[in-house]
């Protein structure tokens, strides 16, 4: 695992991806939880190409500021990168921007290295 493993993916906003319809506002504008869980996805994909086999990472710490509404229709891009590798912890700068390059969300994502096996025995699955 090395700082500068980055991943983007491009989405675009649907009826089922605003505030209204997950549950974290009235608006029928792209709902945070959903700017959320993209970034996650992506700091996912940019650490799976060198996870070893049976690993995983599991989300730990989130910091996200949501700076700008996004409609129904809109195509957004997400970024992560990874800033910081510490023995089995990764930090994650995630920006996500609008197709004419304006700043929707940006922050932080740390996550942890895990034994998928031995993750799920600890909760009995």
């Amino acid at each position: 695992m090395q700082k500068g493993l980055t991943a983007s993916l491009t989405r675009d906003v649907t009826e089922a991806d605003t505030a209204l319809a997950v549950g974290s506002g009235s608006l029928p504008v792209l709902g945070t939880p959903r700017v959320l869980a993209w970034c996650e996805e992506a700091t996912c994909d940019a650490i799976a190409p060198v996870l070893e086999d049976g690993s995983s990472s599991v989300g730990t710490r989130v910091r996200l500021d949501h700076l700008a509404p996004s409609p129904v229709g809109a195509v957004v891009a997400v970024v992560a990168t990874v800033t910081a590798v510490d023995g089995r912890l990764v930090t994650f700068e995630v920006v996500v921007t609008d197709a004419d390059g304006r700043m929707l969300a940006e922050g932080e994502v740390r996550r942890v290295v895990v034994d998928a096996d031995r993750f799920l025995a600890r909760i009995g699955a």
